[in-house]
């Protein structure tokens, strides 16, 4: 009995640290949150597409130099970074953001909805925050804000990342993580850990979801041109067909993850999303082009499905007498929480929601270029509710779509993590 009652001791003293709050982060946090709701509705009103985010830059700017902050900008086109040195030895750590809008027409009915428009790809096109980026700025302005007034407890630094075009920059541009790590980003200012956060629509506010190791996928873009030989629809036999040959390779892509992956060991996806070929229904056409996405999940997978792509796509053409070109790009990588790091700071996220509100989650196929910082230097990400909790999950739009919506009481949720991460951080590392 003894000893029951001295291991029931411990563990409840445990279960007790990993929940303990810190009042300063509490009271500064609340005393922020209003504010933190009315940047956010500012950056939803007025998005910017991925490497033209030039006024959210100068809001952000403006707002990190209000609280005393070194600000530095241009920062991989229309980046913004800042510092702030507690004057005390300690770890620097980085909290990023992202800062870029989507190519969509909002159908929301908030007051503050976007009605912005700008070109894209040669087309004009509505500009809405529907992947919730404006929270993540407002989430890191309002941490930012909170940490600057506990400066004198802090040891170390803290580097505010607030990173353009997550999105992609537009063809035959640079943007993005990958291009501030080319510009020096972790090196300059000694970044030695990178924290990151993503709302989402479908998990209920005010909870939290990670995962140890892989989190979100990789992501490769793939271009395949099938070649035949045209000739008259009436007559396919004069030809080499490439719609038909396109038509076999979609269902063998398909048989690559359904027949040939250990999907036990971690998903993967192979979607086509385009297909063009052909003018008219009475011409065979000479050629047909497909775009897809790869979405993996696991290194090793990764290079196996690209093999098989190519061998089967190859196959396939030779069977039919036709020739194909494929092309997968570099993509982004697997978006992977540090094993170690996650464990450390799981109960600084247990602080900023409460315990029972942690949950692990399973794996994304949706893709992060985070994923590139964490490469660098250890990372973690995480993923913050934002759905009302009077709305089913399966009633609640999606991200990138126009109907896409957030509750902002989910917004005090990022600015405590944001906090309490970097506390316990520079605590466990001084």
């Amino acid at each position: 009995m003894k000893i029951l009652l001295i291991f029931l001791f411990f563990s409840f003293g445990i279960v007790s640290i990993a929940q303990e709050t810190n009042p300063l982060i509490e009271n500064f946090a609340a005393e922020v949150e209003s504010e933190v709701i009315s940047l956010r509705r500012y950056f939803h009103e007025n998005p910017e597409l991925s490497n033209r985010e030039y006024k959210t830059a100068e809001r952000i700017a403006e707002e990190l130099r209000k609280l005393g902050l070194k600000v530095d900008t241009g920062i991989a086109l229309t980046g913004v970074v800042a510092v702030l040195d507690s004057g005390k030895p300690g770890p620097t750590i980085g909290l990023r953001a992202d800062i870029d809008g989507l190519p969509v027409t909002e159908r929301t009915p908030v007051p503050f909805a976007s009605k912005v428009t700008s070109e894209y790809l040669g087309e004009d096109v509505g500009v809405m925050h529907a992947c919730g980026h404006d929270t993540h700025i407002a989430m890191l302005l309002g941490a930012a804000k909170v940490l600057v007034q506990m400066k004198d407890k802090l040891s170390g630094k803290v580097v505010f990342v607030f990173q353009p075009a997550e999105e992609g920059a537009p063809p035959g541009e640079e943007g993005g993580a990958e291009l501030m790590i080319k510009e020096g980003l972790i090196d300059k200012y000694g970044i030695e850990v990178m924290f990151g956060q993503h709302i989402s629509a479908g998990l209920d506010a005010g909870t939290i979801r990670y995962k140890l190791g892989g989190i979100m996928a990789a992501v490769n873009s793939m271009r395949i041109v099938v070649k035949g030989k045209q000739t008259h629809g009436s007559r396919p036999w004069g030809g080499i067909d490439p719609i038909t040959v396109s038509a076999q390779m979609i269902l063998g892509l398909q048989t690559i993850v359904s027949r040939q992956m250990e999907l036990t060991k971690e998903a993967c996806v192979i979607t086509i999303g385009k297909i063009k070929g052909g003018f008219r229904s009475n011409i065979i056409p000479e050629e047909v082009e497909m775009l897809g996405t790869i979405r993996t999940l696991d290194k090793d997978m990764q290079t196996d499905i690209h093999n098989r792509i190519k061998r089967t796509l190859t196959n396939i053409a030779e069977a039919s007498e036709a020739t194909v070109e494929i092309e997968i790009d570099k993509g982004y990588p697997i978006t992977f929480n540090n094993h170690e790091l996650t464990r450390d700071m799981l109960p600084a996220l247990y602080s900023a929601a409460g315990e029972e509100k942690v949950i692990v989650t399973n794996a994304s196929t949706g893709a992060e270029d985070f994923s590139f910082f964490a490469q660098e230097v250890p990372g973690l990400y995480f993923f913050v509710g934002g759905k009302p909790l009077d709305i089913d999950p399966l009633d609640a739009a999606p991200h990138h779509t126009p109907d896409f919506f957030i509750d902002e009481s989910s917004l005090l949720t990022g600015v405590k993590t944001m906090s309490y991460l970097t506390l316990r951080y520079m605590e466990h590392n001084k």
